[in-house]
């Protein structure tokens, strides 16, 4: 199988998990859509009822609705039973970069209102150690460039994140900044130094937070337990 025929696979596999009645975060990216897609299906087959969904992003929203999910907004609802989303690299100790689809803080705020996390990924995603994907920084545009700046002088080898020739913005009208560290020795240090630079909104680091991860192998599906 193909990476597309892998991701259909996981994304399949884990709508299994949503139940009748649930309100279900769903996430944002390639995988990811081919779960909402499955979930459509189902709601529109009869086969899953009184389902609410909560987007991580404008483009999964309309995607949902136009199968017919219902969707509210993240503050019309006080909890997420289960959040399905992808992930651009997960390690050996369940750590993980997000991000990559540049709706990291909208994901990171739906998967604090979760009771339970699942990450789907293909089997590539799959590392000993974070970093070798770029890391996102999601920053306000205003002194934007100082911040640059400043993770330029601490050897992060910052990018822009570009849509064409413009600066990429993420649904909140923010920039994201890619930092490309090849690898991360201390994740929870490094997010810790990030979140509290100002003018930094949130990174792409999701540390401790996912409970099961299923991978899309050549053999079928693996679900993985974190915790």
């Amino acid at each position: 199988m193909n990476q597309d025929e892998l991701k259909a696979q996981t994304g399949r596999e884990s709508v299994k998990y949503i139940k009748s009645g649930m309100t279900v975060g769903l996430g944002t990216g390639s995988t990811v859509r081919y779960m909402v897609d499955e979930l459509g299906k189902q709601v529109q087959a009869g086969n899953l009822t009184d389902i609410t969904g909560v987007t991580t992003s404008r483009r999964t929203a309309k995607q949902a609705q136009e199968l017919g999910i219902t969707i509210k907004d993240i503050d019309e609802i006080d909890h997420i039973d289960l959040c399905i989303d992808g992930a651009d690299e997960v390690s050996d100790d369940f750590q993980g970069i997000k991000g990559g689809g540049g709706a990291l803080l909208w994901e990171k705020i739906v998967a604090n209102a979760s009771n339970k996390i699942i990450w789907i990924v293909d089997e590539s995603k799959l590392v000993h150690q974070l970093g070798k994907f770029p890391l996102p920084v999601e920053v306000v545009p205003f002194g934007a460039q100082l911040v640059f700046n400043r993770l330029e002088k601490k050897g992060y080898h910052p990018t822009w994140r570009m849509d064409g020739e413009q600066k990429f913005r993420t649904d909140e009208n923010n920039y994201i900044i890619d930092l490309h560290l090849g690898e991360i020795d201390q994740p929870e240090q490094l997010a810790d130094e990030l979140i509290h630079m100002v003018g930094v909104i949130e990174t792409g680091l999701f540390l401790n937070r996912v409970n099961d991860v299923i991978v899309g192998t050549q053999n079928g599906p693996k679900i993985l337990h974190a915790r």
